[in-house]
């Protein structure tokens, strides 16, 4: 003895017709939303790390690479590489007691260094110290190197502010944004 059950209805095959079209048109589609949603939170870490670090908008849009994601590959990478950045690039001037710049968006002093060379009050521009900030390594200052900052791109992209930043708006974006289209391809 055998039993069979059919079951025919319209609204099972619109849901097989979506179930399909999901299947099919996803996995193209959710690389792209995975992207625009990485393109907008890495405007929002670039504008949060220009603040945090006090570097110009410019450099840190340089610094901060991406790669983004494709349908063999679902992740979306913002990178950085290098290290202790120079003085130089956190607009300093000179005073009497030394350098004054803005590294992490603070005025900063820092003893010792200098730009220029010469007696104060009458310093001039040297070729070979133009346009870096300098330290003495010894005493009678034949031995100089560069002064650097403390501040290093990669470090404060996953700390601080930027890091509140990219969480805060990363996955509730990337959610909204992929049942939206989830929904919309269910219809």
């Amino acid at each position: 003895m055998t039993i069979t059950i059919k079951w025919a209805d319209a609204n099972l095959a619109k849901f097989g017709k979506a179930i399909h079209r999901l299947n099919t048109e996803f996995p193209k589609v959710l690389p792209q939303e995975i992207n625009k949603v990485g393109n907008r939170v890495r405007t929002q870490v670039v504008r949060t790390l220009t603040k945090q670090t006090g570097l110009p908008k410019k450099t840190i849009q340089k610094a901060v690479g991406t790669e983004g994601a494709t349908p063999g590959k679902l992740f979306f990478t913002m990178k950085s590489a290098g290290g202790d950045i120079r003085l130089r690039f956190f607009k300093p001037r000179e005073t009497r007691k030394g350098v004054v710049a803005k590294p992490w968006g603070k005025h900063t002093l820092f003893a010792g260094t200098f730009m220029k060379g010469g007696k104060f009050p009458k310093r001039v521009d040297v070729a070979q110290l133009t346009p870096d900030v300098w330290r003495r390594l010894n005493k009678s200052g034949s031995r100089i190197t560069q002064q650097r900052s403390g501040v290093r791109i990669p470090v404060e992209m996953i700390t601080g502010a930027t890091a509140e930043a990219f969480d805060k708006m990363a996955g509730p974006l990337l959610e909204q944004r992929v049942m939206k289209v989830i929904a919309k391809l269910l219809k």
